[in-house]
């Protein structure tokens, strides 16, 4: 079984089309797309190519990519508000399924040899916090905020995945592609909200790898705030905020006011009403959605994706090459693994 309906429907999502566009541009009828999807009927090989074509992939991409870790979204994170539409999750789950395929399709070819790893533990075992700091622990990480946290990711051998998600309601999506963990992580967000989706998605990854409860968002959620503000290092900066402190403060660690806020009220170092009165004044200047201070902090901006396009071209593949490896149609539906490429923190060698 290839699974080649799952893979169509999910290819097709993640272009925004409908039955019809697809059918449409690929020339066939959409009761016969429909089947296809459904797994009724197989295309002819001639059908499947301008499918495969329409859609910016590879004709044994869309044949083989449903068997290379069994079905689709059966085991993504999201980290979304709850006013996020259905039909634009079920989109981005889309892309995020298609960017793991491609992956998957990569890492049959490449080995990514990473400095660290990402441990997979149970949450009933291991408080989220605790899970945080074991990580921190295990990743060598100096004491006090995280520099860099792309980065920290990147040599774990996560791949990092920016795209403008056309929508401010999703944050960021994670999954595991085998023994290889992706994060998509929105680009229109500022910097401080993408560190704290990526400190999110790394709880997932690390809690949620095997079973979920109905906690989970609450728990990568405690762990993304032990991860980037360990609570006995940051606690004494936090027993008396002011909101001219919090500048300071978001500046030293590279986190919202507001992050900065709810660390506080959660360990009890503020009480309730301090906490209202101090919303009420981000209110009234507005940055209860637009926060200040959001410029100053450095970037996170992955790389690994592009390093490992880098090292195959210097290995002497063209781009042609690179996307018909990954499952691209060509080099320019190749969005993955073909941007210029910043120094990295991993390298990418050809299998044997």
């Amino acid at each position: 079984m290839t699974n080649l309906g799952e893979v169509l429907t999910t290819a097709r999502r993640a272009c925004g089309y409908t039955q019809e566009d697809l059918a449409g541009a690929a020339g066939v009828t959409q009761a016969a797309l429909s089947r296809y999807e459904n797994d009724l009927r197989e295309p002819e090989a001639e059908v499947l190519e301008r499918l495969a074509r329409v859609l910016g992939v590879t004709a044994a991409f869309l044949t083989r990519a449903g068997r290379v870790h069994g079905g689709m979204a059966v085991d993504a994170h999201m980290r979304r508000r709850q006013t996020a539409r259905p039909t634009t999750w079920r989109r981005l789950e889309a892309r995020l399924n298609m960017y793991r395929m491609h992956a998957s399709f990569m890492y049959e070819e490449i080995s990514v040899r990473a400095e660290q790893y990402i441990p997979r533990l149970d949450p009933l075992d291991t408080p989220p916090a605790d899970a945080a700091r074991m990580v921190r622990m295990q990743w060598r990480m100096p004491i006090g905020p995280v520099r860099s946290l792309v980065r920290w990711l990147e040599a774990a051998g996560v791949l990092v995945i920016d795209e403008d998600f056309g929508t401010p309601r999703v944050d960021g999506m994670s999954q595991w592609i085998g023994d290889h963990p992706i994060i998509l992580l929105n680009s229109r967000a500022p910097t401080d909200r993408r560190r704290l989706t990526l400190a999110h998605e790394l709880g997932h990854l690390v809690l949620h790898s095997v079973d979920v409860s109905a906690y989970v968002e609450d728990e990568a959620d405690a762990f993304a705030a032990e991860f980037l503000m360990p609570i006995e290092v940051i606690r004494p900066q936090l027993r008396t905020l002011k909101m001219g402190y919090l500048h300071d403060l978001k500046r030293e660690w590279g986190v919202s006011m507001q992050a900065l806020v709810e660390r506080a009220y959660r360990a009890e170092l503020m009480t309730p009403l301090a906490r209202t009165n101090m919303y009420k004044a981000f209110s009234a200047r507005g940055w209860r959605t637009a926060e200040p201070l959001g410029g100053e902090l450095p970037p996170e901006t992955p790389s690994l994706a592009a390093t490992i396009g880098a090292t195959l071209t210097g290995k002497g593949m063209d781009p042609g090459d690179i996307a018909h490896i990954a499952g691209f149609a060509g080099p320019e539906h190749n969005t993955l693994f073909a941007a210029p490429p910043p120094l990295g923190r991993l390298t990418a060698v050809r299998g044997v």
